[in-house]
């Protein structure tokens, strides 16, 4: 009988409607807890107290809440209505992220101190692997030992911080039999095996830059902790202390109302001087913080500002700290390291040359750097202070200027501007014995390599190379005519091998981004120290990262600087058995690919490695794309240092022969 029971239908509809009601009332039950409500009310009409009540949606509509929270909140009395709750107690809110004090989000922050886990204890001297045989002086270690040998390269001593090899050799220095045209401010590199052997340390205090834009305005006084550029120019506007910050309010000698009025100044005076479209690339000679070059960037224009390490302290430091293009170089007695023909416009802003002294050859080498039909732009108190002795000087630069064949094309104010001649054609109608000469048709004026200056006139091309450049964006995708001069060991043509190095790079930079979110790193300082074409810059470009690239033409290599300048870039001739001509700590991210497997046989790759670590920001981070043959000497070193290895897979896949090694730089303390 019970059986039967159990299996009439009036049984099963009420037990089915049992297990439908339990159910519903379970889900109800957890949705209700901290998920989303709806809730409906009636709501009538204030000024008729007779009208029909209506269903409305609730404002809590698409809210999250707990409905157990609100019913015991309900049962405790509330605060009056309209009044404020309390300000929270002294240090009862903690301050995470971008909430401020009050408790509120803010974009009022800042970010400079490294998380722990970029910060790691290092050693103070250099650990020797002793099994595997190799000498205990890491500079003398030689790249075909069985092993690396160096289990960890210790500290450098702490007032190495600001450590620049080729300049800060003082032994060099006291050697020289004359210093009076500046040779101490050269280069003047450590005998081989001599170099250096150590990891050179960040100063105390030091924090994560301030990013760019910011960066343009102020850096962390921490980090370039240096003073006397205050002391001197803070009258002129331009940089100041602000407790624990440099400002830097865009003014200069020349310029104290800032920088943008004195471009805007410039483009009224000679109209045809458009910047961003055929003026694009600058050099900006002594050039202080690079107030000037770091304006020009908002107009399109990237510019080379160089200095030497005077008694100006840092003036190159402060440059690259703020994220704008700079590089230690000095008009003395050699060639600077950039091709000829290779700046749209060269400035000169009371930047303390004396450019008509022995015949006018630092002038000389401004002319060489200068492009065909490229502009001198000089302001300086003989332009417009009338003084014997600067009436004097400007005679002479507008004689000197004159043989030179420049247009001279206005004065106003305390600018002049001069314009470089497009062709031959005024150097072969000067007068027999006009000085400067011609130089010799053997001398070539892209040797730029410890080439001494000649006091003579660089011939340009006769079939206009250089001259005839396009204008900014359509020249750096613009195969330049200057690349047909390149000598390269090729069967393709360059203009081939040009396009395919752009698509290659393209292609790996847009997958970086995609994949590997490279604009949400920080990258700024950028260099590629194998550069060829200037493809992998291009390609930042292309991929609107906001950043600038120092683009390296290794010595050992083919000499597509040129190319590289016609495009729109800029970039320097290197050899990387010897250090850079830069400040410790400047660069965000350095790409080597193709470079160490190739200088291995020239030089320690431990040494070239030991240079990019000085040379790279505590987080920064480097790309090394090279032979797998390589990679595990490199991993070896790179550990030595203190980076932090990843070995990647190149787009071939597994089975190529090549590998991409990305490390990345901790702060180290002793």
């Amino acid at each position: 009988m019970t059986g039967d029971f159990l299996r009439t239908p009036l049984t099963l509809k009420i037990a089915t409607f049992f297990f439908i009601a339990v159910t519903f009332f379970y889900f109800g039950k957890h949705w209700s807890d901290g998920y989303q409500q709806l809730v409906f009310f009636t709501q009538r009409s204030d000024s008729d107290p007779n009208s029909n009540p209506v269903v409305s949606t609730s404002p809590n509509y698409a809210k999250p809440f707990n409905v157990s929270a609100l019913i015991e909140n309900n049962s405790q009395p509330g605060p009056p209505e309209n009044v404020p709750p309390p300000p929270p107690e002294e240090g009862s809110i903690e301050k995470l992220g971008v909430v401020n004090e009050n408790g509120t989000m803010s974009d009022e922050f800042e970010v400079g101190d490294f998380d722990p886990g970029m910060v790691e204890q290092w050693v103070n001297e250099t650990q020797v692997d002793e099994s595997e045989g190799s000498s205990s002086s890491p500079s003398s270690t030689s790249d075909s030992d069985v092993g690396f040998g160096i289990k960890k390269f210790g500290l450098c001593p702490r007032e190495m911080s600001e450590y620049i090899p080729c300049l800060d050799n003082e032994d060099a220095i006291r050697k020289l039999p004359s210093t009076e045209k500046g040779e101490r401010f050269e280069r003047h590199c450590p005998e081989q095996g001599r170099g250096l052997n150590c990891l050179v340390p960040a100063p105390n205090g030091y924090r994560t830059p301030i990013p760019w834009p910011r960066s343009r305005d102020e850096v962390w006084y921490n980090n370039v902790p240096h003073t006397r550029l205050v002391e001197d120019k803070g009258g002129q506007n331009w940089i100041s202390r602000d407790k624990d910050k440099f400002k830097f309010p865009g003014g200069g000698t020349q310029f104290i109302h800032g920088a943008n009025e004195y471009l805007d100044h410039i483009s009224k005076m000679i109209p045809d001087i458009t910047f961003g479209k055929h003026i694009r690339v600058v050099l900006d000679v002594g050039c202080g913080v690079a107030s000037f070059g770091a304006y020009l960037l908002s107009r399109n224009v990237v510019t080379m500002s160089v200095a030497p390490k005077d008694v100006h302290e840092n003036q190159i430091q402060f440059a690259l700290e703020r994220g704008v293009p700079a590089m230690a170089a000095a008009f003395a007695t050699r060639r600077l390291l950039y091709p000829s023909q290779a700046f749209d416009l060269v400035h000169c802003s009371r930047c303390r040359i004396n450019w008509t002294r022995d015949d006018g050859i630092l002038l000389l080498e401004v002319n060489r750097m200068l492009r065909a039909g490229g502009y001198f732009v000089w302001a300086a108190q003989p332009v417009y202070k009338h003084e014997e002795v600067l009436e004097e000087q400007w005679e002479e630069m507008l004689n000197l200027t004159t043989r030179l064949c420049w247009n001279f094309l206005k004065k106003d104010g305390y600018i002049a501007v001069w314009q470089k001649p497009s062709d031959n054609s005024c150097y072969l109608d000067r007068e027999e014995g006009t000085k400067p000469p011609m130089c010799d048709p053997s001398d070539d004026p892209d040797n730029v390599w410890y080439a001494d200056l000649k006091a003579c006139i660089s011939e340009l091309p006769k079939n206009m190379y250089g001259a005839n450049v396009t204008e900014w964006p359509a020249r750096l995708q613009s195969p330049p005519d200057r690349l047909q001069t390149i000598k390269l060991d090729a069967f393709t043509s360059r203009s081939e091998l040009f396009r395919a190095e752009s698509k290659y790079w393209n292609e790996i930079i847009a997958s970086n981004v995609r994949v590997l979110h490279w604009k949400k790193i920080r990258l700024r300082n950028v260099m590629d120290m194998r550069a060829g074409f200037g493809g992998f810059a291009a390609a930042l470009i292309d991929q609107n990262l906001d950043s600038w690239v120092m683009n390296v033409v290794p010595v050992s290599g083919p000499n597509t600087l040129p190319v590289i300048y016609d495009r729109g870039l800029i970039g320097v001739m290197h050899d990387w058995c010897e250090a850079f001509d830069t400040y410790p700590r400047t660069y965000d991210l350095l790409h080597a690919a193709n470079l160490l497997s190739v200088e291995k046989k020239r030089c320690n790759v431990s040494s070239i490695m030991l240079e990019m670590d000085r040379i790279l920001r505590p987080g920064g981070r480097v790309y090394i794309r090279d032979s797998l043959d390589i990679m595990d000497e490199l991993q070896e070193i790179a550990k030595a240092i203190g980076w932090h290895v990843m070995l990647r897979d190149t787009e071939e896949g597994p089975h190529a022969s090549y590998r991409v090694l990305v490390c990345d730089k901790h702060l180290l303390l002793s």
